[in-house]
Protein backbone atom coordinates (compact mmCIF):
# COMPACT_ATOMS: atom_id res chain seq x y z
CA UNK A 1 0.00 0.00 0.00
CA UNK A 2 1.00 3.52 -0.62
CA UNK A 3 2.47 5.32 2.88
CA UNK A 4 1.99 8.71 2.22
CA UNK A 5 -1.59 8.96 4.69
CA UNK A 6 -2.30 12.44 3.22
CA UNK A 7 -1.95 12.13 -0.36
CA UNK A 8 -4.47 9.10 0.24
CA UNK A 9 -7.30 11.31 2.29
CA UNK A 10 -6.50 14.53 -0.18
CA UNK A 11 -5.47 16.80 2.61
CA UNK A 12 -2.37 18.52 3.59
CA UNK A 13 0.29 17.61 6.26
CA UNK A 14 -1.41 20.67 8.79
CA UNK A 15 -4.94 19.32 8.52
CA UNK A 16 -6.59 19.25 11.11
CA UNK A 17 -9.00 16.55 13.06
CA UNK A 18 -11.97 17.59 11.53
CA UNK A 19 -10.85 17.98 8.02
CA UNK A 20 -8.91 14.53 8.23
CA UNK A 21 -12.54 13.10 9.54
CA UNK A 22 -14.09 14.90 6.64
CA UNK A 23 -11.97 13.99 4.09
CA UNK A 24 -12.17 10.08 5.46
CA UNK A 25 -15.87 10.31 5.41
CA UNK A 26 -16.16 11.04 1.69
CA UNK A 27 -13.81 8.38 0.60
CA UNK A 28 -15.65 5.95 2.76
CA UNK A 29 -18.86 6.97 1.19
CA UNK A 30 -17.42 6.52 -2.30
CA UNK A 31 -15.60 3.46 -1.99
CA UNK A 32 -17.20 1.25 0.20
CA UNK A 33 -17.35 -1.98 -0.53
CA UNK A 34 -21.25 -2.07 -0.41
CA UNK A 35 -21.86 0.53 -3.05
CA UNK A 36 -19.16 -0.70 -5.08
CA UNK A 37 -19.96 -4.95 -5.33
CA UNK A 38 -17.21 -6.79 -6.97
CA UNK A 39 -14.71 -3.91 -7.36
CA UNK A 40 -11.66 -5.08 -6.07
CA UNK A 41 -9.87 -1.39 -6.69
CA UNK A 42 -12.70 0.28 -5.20
CA UNK A 43 -12.10 -2.32 -1.99
CA UNK A 44 -8.01 -1.67 -1.92
CA UNK A 45 -8.71 2.23 -1.66
CA UNK A 46 -11.04 1.84 0.59
CA UNK A 47 -8.25 -0.31 3.03
CA UNK A 48 -5.71 2.34 2.54
CA UNK A 49 -8.48 5.40 2.89
CA UNK A 50 -9.25 3.41 6.89
CA UNK A 51 -5.46 2.67 7.34
CA UNK A 52 -5.02 6.48 7.41
CA UNK A 53 -7.20 7.80 8.75
CA UNK A 54 -6.76 4.93 11.66
CA UNK A 55 -3.07 6.55 11.61
CA UNK A 56 -3.58 10.49 11.07
CA UNK A 57 -7.37 10.29 13.52
CA UNK A 58 -5.03 8.81 16.18
CA UNK A 59 -3.30 12.07 18.16
CA UNK A 60 0.12 9.24 19.16
CA UNK A 61 -0.16 7.35 16.11
CA UNK A 62 0.35 10.58 13.96
CA UNK A 63 2.87 11.99 16.24
CA UNK A 64 4.69 9.26 15.16
CA UNK A 65 4.00 8.93 11.82
CA UNK A 66 4.72 12.90 11.15
CA UNK A 67 8.33 12.68 12.88
CA UNK A 68 9.33 8.63 12.01
CA UNK A 69 6.84 7.64 9.12
CA UNK A 70 5.70 4.20 7.96
CA UNK A 71 8.71 2.77 9.63
CA UNK A 72 8.44 4.54 12.82
CA UNK A 73 4.85 3.34 13.53
CA UNK A 74 5.96 -0.30 12.86
CA UNK A 75 8.78 0.00 15.32
CA UNK A 76 5.90 1.21 17.90
CA UNK A 77 3.78 -2.18 17.50
CA UNK A 78 1.51 -0.86 14.81
CA UNK A 79 0.96 -3.03 12.47
CA UNK A 80 -2.02 -1.04 10.28
CA UNK A 81 -6.22 -2.13 10.95
CA UNK A 82 -5.71 -5.82 9.93
CA UNK A 83 -8.82 -6.57 11.58
CA UNK A 84 -11.89 -5.37 10.17
CA UNK A 85 -13.65 -5.01 14.02
CA UNK A 86 -10.35 -3.20 14.96
CA UNK A 87 -11.23 -0.35 12.26
CA UNK A 88 -14.96 -0.51 12.83
CA UNK A 89 -14.87 -0.06 16.78
CA UNK A 90 -12.23 2.64 16.24
CA UNK A 91 -14.63 4.73 13.28
CA UNK A 92 -18.17 3.44 14.41
CA UNK A 93 -18.70 7.13 14.70
CA UNK A 94 -19.01 7.32 10.93
CA UNK A 95 -19.93 3.72 9.86
CA UNK A 96 -22.81 4.27 12.06
CA UNK A 97 -23.69 7.20 9.74
CA UNK A 98 -23.31 6.26 6.47
CA UNK A 99 -24.02 2.31 7.21
CA UNK A 100 -26.10 1.81 10.18
CA UNK A 101 -23.83 0.06 12.10
CA UNK A 102 -24.31 1.97 15.07
CA UNK A 103 -22.74 5.08 16.86
CA UNK A 104 -20.01 3.99 19.25
CA UNK A 105 -19.56 0.96 17.80
CA UNK A 106 -17.65 -1.21 20.59
CA UNK A 107 -17.67 0.63 23.04
CA UNK A 108 -20.90 -0.56 24.18
CA UNK A 109 -24.77 0.32 24.63
CA UNK A 110 -25.53 3.63 26.91
CA UNK A 111 -27.42 2.11 29.53
CA UNK A 112 -29.76 4.33 31.49
CA UNK A 113 -33.34 5.30 32.95
CA UNK A 114 -35.98 3.61 30.25
CA UNK A 115 -39.20 5.43 29.73
CA UNK A 116 -42.37 3.40 29.65
CA UNK A 117 -44.20 2.90 26.40
CA UNK A 118 -47.43 5.05 25.67
CA UNK A 119 -50.84 3.02 25.56
CA UNK A 120 -53.74 3.72 23.66
CA UNK A 121 -57.63 3.17 24.34
CA UNK A 122 -60.68 3.37 22.33
CA UNK A 123 -63.34 4.64 23.71
CA UNK A 124 -66.86 5.35 22.10
CA UNK A 125 -69.26 8.08 23.49
CA UNK A 126 -73.17 8.76 22.58
CA UNK A 127 -73.60 12.03 19.94
CA UNK A 128 -74.98 14.00 23.62
CA UNK A 129 -71.98 13.33 25.44
CA UNK A 130 -70.36 14.56 22.53
CA UNK A 131 -71.77 17.92 22.03
CA UNK A 132 -72.06 19.06 25.27
CA UNK A 133 -69.22 17.41 27.20
CA UNK A 134 -69.07 14.86 29.70
CA UNK A 135 -66.45 12.85 32.46
CA UNK A 136 -65.95 9.57 32.37
CA UNK A 137 -64.17 6.81 34.39
CA UNK A 138 -62.30 4.17 32.37
CA UNK A 139 -60.36 1.11 33.87
CA UNK A 140 -57.15 -0.02 31.99
CA UNK A 141 -54.89 -2.64 32.63
CA UNK A 142 -50.90 -1.71 31.83
CA UNK A 143 -47.67 -2.92 32.87
CA UNK A 144 -46.65 -0.65 35.44
CA UNK A 145 -43.26 -0.03 37.50
CA UNK A 146 -42.56 -2.41 40.01
CA UNK A 147 -42.60 -1.26 43.19
CA UNK A 148 -40.66 -3.96 45.15
CA UNK A 149 -37.40 -3.24 42.99
CA UNK A 150 -38.43 0.59 41.71
CA UNK A 151 -38.01 -1.39 37.94
CA UNK A 152 -34.71 -2.55 38.37
CA UNK A 153 -35.69 -6.23 37.74
CA UNK A 154 -33.36 -6.96 40.74
CA UNK A 155 -34.27 -8.63 43.86
CA UNK A 156 -33.41 -5.91 46.54
CA UNK A 157 -30.41 -6.50 47.71
CA UNK A 158 -28.05 -7.71 44.84
CA UNK A 159 -26.78 -5.93 41.43
CA UNK A 160 -26.54 -7.24 37.93
CA UNK A 161 -23.78 -9.22 36.45
CA UNK A 162 -21.47 -8.33 33.22
CA UNK A 163 -23.05 -9.67 30.46
CA UNK A 164 -20.11 -12.69 29.46
CA UNK A 165 -21.40 -13.00 25.80
CA UNK A 166 -20.79 -9.36 25.05
CA UNK A 167 -18.45 -7.99 28.34
CA UNK A 168 -21.24 -5.63 29.12
CA UNK A 169 -21.19 -3.82 25.42
CA UNK A 170 -24.71 -4.95 24.75
CA UNK A 171 -23.45 -6.26 20.72
CA UNK A 172 -21.75 -8.81 19.28
CA UNK A 173 -20.31 -8.43 16.12
CA UNK A 174 -19.97 -11.11 13.46
CA UNK A 175 -17.77 -11.52 10.36
CA UNK A 176 -19.10 -10.93 7.40
CA UNK A 177 -16.32 -11.26 4.60
CA UNK A 178 -14.36 -8.73 5.12
CA UNK A 179 -16.21 -7.07 7.32
CA UNK A 180 -17.52 -7.40 10.46
CA UNK A 181 -20.93 -6.50 11.77
CA UNK A 182 -22.44 -5.22 15.18
CA UNK A 183 -25.93 -6.60 16.19
CA UNK A 184 -27.68 -6.66 19.45
CA UNK A 185 -26.89 -9.86 21.96
CA UNK A 186 -28.92 -12.24 21.91
CA UNK A 187 -28.02 -12.75 25.71
CA UNK A 188 -28.49 -9.73 27.36
CA UNK A 189 -31.14 -7.88 24.72
CA UNK A 190 -28.28 -4.98 24.12
CA UNK A 191 -28.54 -4.40 28.10
CA UNK A 192 -25.02 -5.61 29.01
CA UNK A 193 -25.80 -6.82 32.04
CA UNK A 194 -27.67 -9.73 33.31
CA UNK A 195 -29.74 -10.41 36.52
CA UNK A 196 -28.78 -13.71 38.19
CA UNK A 197 -31.09 -12.85 41.19
CA UNK A 198 -34.39 -11.54 39.62
CA UNK A 199 -36.96 -9.23 41.45
CA UNK A 200 -39.60 -12.03 42.59
CA UNK A 201 -42.31 -10.12 42.33
CA UNK A 202 -41.87 -9.10 38.61
CA UNK A 203 -39.73 -11.75 37.91
CA UNK A 204 -36.97 -9.50 36.23
CA UNK A 205 -38.96 -7.52 34.10
CA UNK A 206 -38.81 -4.78 36.46
CA UNK A 207 -42.76 -4.33 35.46
CA UNK A 208 -46.19 -5.89 36.90
CA UNK A 209 -49.72 -6.01 35.66
CA UNK A 210 -52.04 -3.43 37.37
CA UNK A 211 -55.65 -2.43 36.69
CA UNK A 212 -56.30 1.18 37.66
CA UNK A 213 -58.95 3.57 36.97
CA UNK A 214 -58.41 7.02 34.95
CA UNK A 215 -60.92 9.88 35.21
CA UNK A 216 -61.75 11.56 32.26
CA UNK A 217 -62.84 15.12 31.52
CA UNK A 218 -64.13 15.30 27.92
CA UNK A 219 -64.53 18.42 26.39
CA UNK A 220 -68.18 19.72 24.62
CA UNK A 221 -67.59 19.45 20.92
CA UNK A 222 -64.87 16.92 20.38
CA UNK A 223 -66.15 14.40 17.37
CA UNK A 224 -64.84 10.78 16.89
CA UNK A 225 -61.43 10.47 16.13
CA UNK A 226 -60.48 12.91 18.50
CA UNK A 227 -57.74 12.14 20.45
CA UNK A 228 -56.75 13.00 24.29
CA UNK A 229 -53.57 12.36 26.05
CA UNK A 230 -52.96 11.83 30.16
CA UNK A 231 -49.20 12.32 30.14
CA UNK A 232 -47.93 9.56 32.73
CA UNK A 233 -50.99 7.33 32.53
CA UNK A 234 -49.16 5.02 30.02
CA UNK A 235 -47.02 1.89 30.94
CA UNK A 236 -44.32 2.30 33.65
CA UNK A 237 -40.79 2.68 33.45
CA UNK A 238 -37.93 0.92 34.53
CA UNK A 239 -34.68 1.89 36.65
CA UNK A 240 -35.86 5.24 37.34
CA UNK A 241 -37.49 6.18 33.80
CA UNK A 242 -40.58 7.79 33.39
CA UNK A 243 -44.36 6.58 32.85
CA UNK A 244 -45.48 7.04 28.84
CA UNK A 245 -48.48 8.36 27.85
CA UNK A 246 -51.96 7.13 27.80
CA UNK A 247 -53.91 8.05 24.69
CA UNK A 248 -57.62 8.13 24.62
CA UNK A 249 -58.98 7.39 20.98
CA UNK A 250 -62.83 9.00 20.97
CA UNK A 251 -65.84 7.18 18.70
CA UNK A 252 -69.23 9.24 18.54
CA UNK A 253 -72.16 7.14 17.93
CA UNK A 254 -74.39 8.19 15.96
CA UNK A 255 -77.85 9.92 16.60
CA UNK A 256 -81.48 8.70 15.60
CA UNK A 257 -81.77 12.58 14.83
CA UNK A 258 -79.20 14.67 14.40
CA UNK A 259 -76.42 14.86 12.24
CA UNK A 260 -73.68 16.88 12.43
CA UNK A 261 -71.14 19.30 10.12
CA UNK A 262 -68.07 20.03 11.44
CA UNK A 263 -70.13 22.78 14.33
CA UNK A 264 -73.58 22.57 12.60
CA UNK A 265 -75.99 20.03 13.44
CA UNK A 266 -78.25 19.09 10.98
CA UNK A 267 -82.05 17.94 11.36
CA UNK A 268 -84.68 16.58 8.93
CA UNK A 269 -88.37 17.93 10.05
CA UNK A 270 -91.65 16.61 8.52
CA UNK A 271 -93.98 18.64 7.46
CA UNK A 272 -97.55 17.91 6.64
CA UNK A 273 -98.92 19.28 3.03
CA UNK A 274 -100.94 21.35 4.82
CA UNK A 275 -98.64 23.02 7.07
CA UNK A 276 -96.23 23.55 4.22
CA UNK A 277 -98.76 25.61 2.25
CA UNK A 278 -100.08 27.19 4.77
CA UNK A 279 -97.85 27.69 7.64
CA UNK A 280 -97.32 27.04 10.90
CA UNK A 281 -95.27 27.65 14.14
CA UNK A 282 -94.10 24.25 15.05
CA UNK A 283 -91.43 22.78 17.81
CA UNK A 284 -87.90 21.51 17.00
CA UNK A 285 -85.59 19.71 18.90
CA UNK A 286 -82.44 20.83 19.18
CA UNK A 287 -79.49 19.17 20.69
CA UNK A 288 -80.12 22.26 23.66
CA UNK A 289 -84.18 20.96 24.05
CA UNK A 290 -86.87 22.00 22.15
CA UNK A 291 -87.72 25.46 20.14
CA UNK A 292 -90.00 26.79 18.17
CA UNK A 293 -89.79 27.47 14.58
CA UNK A 294 -91.88 29.71 12.20
CA UNK A 295 -93.20 27.84 8.94
CA UNK A 296 -94.01 30.66 5.97
CA UNK A 297 -96.63 29.79 3.76
CA UNK A 298 -95.75 28.35 0.75
CA UNK A 299 -92.22 26.52 2.03
CA UNK A 300 -91.53 23.90 -0.52
CA UNK A 301 -89.24 20.45 0.17
CA UNK A 302 -86.30 21.12 1.06
CA UNK A 303 -86.38 24.34 2.02
CA UNK A 304 -84.12 24.75 5.18
CA UNK A 305 -84.25 26.79 8.07
CA UNK A 306 -81.15 28.41 9.97
CA UNK A 307 -81.03 28.63 14.09
CA UNK A 308 -77.98 30.59 14.76
CA UNK A 309 -76.28 29.46 18.06
CA UNK A 310 -77.85 26.27 18.11
CA UNK A 311 -74.96 24.32 17.07
CA UNK A 312 -71.61 22.77 18.63
CA UNK A 313 -69.14 24.84 20.19
CA UNK A 314 -65.77 24.76 18.58
CA UNK A 315 -62.88 23.08 20.57
CA UNK A 316 -60.61 25.96 18.64
CA UNK A 317 -62.50 29.46 19.67
CA UNK A 318 -65.47 28.59 21.98
CA UNK A 319 -67.68 30.08 19.34
CA UNK A 320 -71.30 27.97 18.18
CA UNK A 321 -72.20 26.67 14.89
CA UNK A 322 -75.69 26.91 13.64
CA UNK A 323 -78.29 24.07 13.50
CA UNK A 324 -79.72 24.22 9.79
CA UNK A 325 -83.47 22.74 9.52
CA UNK A 326 -84.68 20.87 6.50
CA UNK A 327 -88.51 20.69 5.77
CA UNK A 328 -89.62 17.63 4.60
CA UNK A 329 -92.91 17.85 3.18
CA UNK A 330 -94.77 14.40 3.61
CA UNK A 331 -97.49 13.32 1.32
CA UNK A 332 -99.85 10.45 3.10
CA UNK A 333 -99.56 6.76 1.67
CA UNK A 334 -103.05 6.41 2.63
CA UNK A 335 -106.65 8.67 2.22
CA UNK A 336 -109.82 8.96 3.51
CA UNK A 337 -112.83 8.73 1.03
CA UNK A 338 -113.28 12.83 2.58
CA UNK A 339 -109.93 13.71 2.07
CA UNK A 340 -109.67 12.24 -1.33
CA UNK A 341 -112.84 14.57 -2.77
CA UNK A 342 -111.07 17.45 -0.64
CA UNK A 343 -107.69 17.22 -2.47
CA UNK A 344 -109.84 16.36 -6.23
CA UNK A 345 -111.54 19.55 -5.15
CA UNK A 346 -108.50 21.50 -4.29
CA UNK A 347 -107.11 20.29 -7.65
CA UNK A 348 -110.30 21.29 -9.99
CA UNK A 349 -110.19 24.98 -8.01
CA UNK A 350 -105.88 25.03 -8.91
CA UNK A 351 -106.72 23.78 -12.36
CA UNK A 352 -109.56 26.91 -12.95
CA UNK A 353 -106.95 29.36 -11.44
CA UNK A 354 -104.22 28.85 -13.71
CA UNK A 355 -106.38 28.39 -16.89
CA UNK A 356 -105.52 29.50 -19.91
CA UNK A 357 -102.14 30.36 -18.58
CA UNK A 358 -99.18 27.80 -18.07
CA UNK A 359 -96.90 29.24 -14.97
CA UNK A 360 -93.47 27.39 -13.54
CA UNK A 361 -91.94 24.62 -15.43
CA UNK A 362 -95.06 24.13 -17.81
CA UNK A 363 -94.87 27.37 -19.11
CA UNK A 364 -91.21 27.58 -19.90
CA UNK A 365 -91.26 24.26 -21.35
CA UNK A 366 -94.87 25.53 -23.97
CA UNK A 367 -92.25 28.57 -24.68
CA UNK A 368 -89.30 26.01 -25.44
CA UNK A 369 -91.22 23.82 -27.90
CA UNK A 370 -92.82 26.63 -29.68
Amino acid sequence: MSTDYYSILGVSPSASAEEIKKAYRKLAMKLHPDRNPGDKEAEDKFKEATEAYEVLGDLEKRKIYDRYGVEGLRSSGYNGPGNPEDIFSSFGDIFGDLFGFGAGMGQGRKRGQVPGADLRYDLSISFMDAVHGVEKNIEITKRDTCWTCDGSGLRPGFSPETCATCHGRGQVIRAQGLFRLSTTCPHCHGEGEVIKEPCQDCGGAGLVNKKKKVALKIPAGVDTGARMRLRGEGEGGRKGGPAGDLYVILYVESHEFFKRDTNDILLDFPLSFAQAALGDTVEVPTINGDTKLNIPKGTQPGQTFTLKGEGVVSLRNHGKGNMIVTARVEVPRSLTKRQKELLREFDTLEQEKNEGRETGFFKKLFQASS
